[in-house]
């Protein structure tokens, strides 16, 4: 099956007339078996497919967008290489639910670092395709998101957000600002903080697991 991004799948152990969608989204220079490996730990009834991220960095590392550096060593992210990844996320879920029996109206991302910002976008410029969010290690950056999105129905959406408290990649402060904005558009959003760095701590995937099934 030719799809736009190559991805690792776990068919659900319940098969039900269609069943529910996590798709995880990796963070930048990883790829996706990263977070697949946690896909036996996640609940039986969801098709889990693990997406790789567009761009190829080397040896097995993959992008959602590029990372530049100026000669101040001040981090930029590529924003239309951002958006041109989001645009493939939303598609590649049309696809998955072209080709398998997968329940259009329950598809959750599940993001960590760059993931997770694509998952953000993704969801608020498409929220008729994605109910749930789980946004770890990341943060809400407006500028990759479809223009006018403020006027889009998010009556259906979800999101989990989390960070850990001493991360070294993506400040905390730039997590702790996601849940205001969410609010103001009334997305219902479960915000929790770890003490841990950019990474997921067991008690994250404790919690975000609790909330899925809720």
């Amino acid at each position: 099956m030719n799809l736009s991004l190559e991805y690792k799948i776990q068919e659900p152990k319940v098969i039900l007339d269609k069943n529910p969608l996590l798709l995880l989204l990796h963070g930048y220079g990883s790829n996706e078996a990263d977070l697949f490996s946690f896909a036996s730990e996640l609940p039986d009834n969801y098709y889990i497919i693990s997406a790789r991220a567009p761009y190829d960095l080397q040896y097995g590392a993959y992008a959602w967008y590029a990372i530049n550096f100026d000669a101040d060593q001040n981090k930029f992210s590529d924003n239309e290489q951002a958006k041109t990844s989001r645009d493939i996320i939303a598609n590649f879920i049309d696809e998955l639910v072209a080709n398998y029996p997968i329940d259009a109206n329950n598809v959750t991302l599940i993001g960590f670092s760059q993931g997770s910002i694509l998952s953000y976008a993704t969801a608020l410029s498409y929220p008729e395709k994605i109910q749930r969010v789980v946004a770890m290690s990341g943060y809400f950056n407006e500028e990759i998101i479809k223009e006018g999105f403020e006027n889009n129905n998010f009556k259906n959406l979800k999101i989990f957000a989390s960070h850990g408290t001493v991360d070294q990649v993506i400040p905390i402060e730039w997590a702790r600002k996601t849940p205001a904005i969410l609010e103001k558009l009334n997305i219902p959003v479960t915000y929790k903080e770890y003490p841990v760095g950019h990474g997921v701590a067991p008690q994250n995937f404790f919690d975000f697991k609790n909330w899925l099934i809720n």
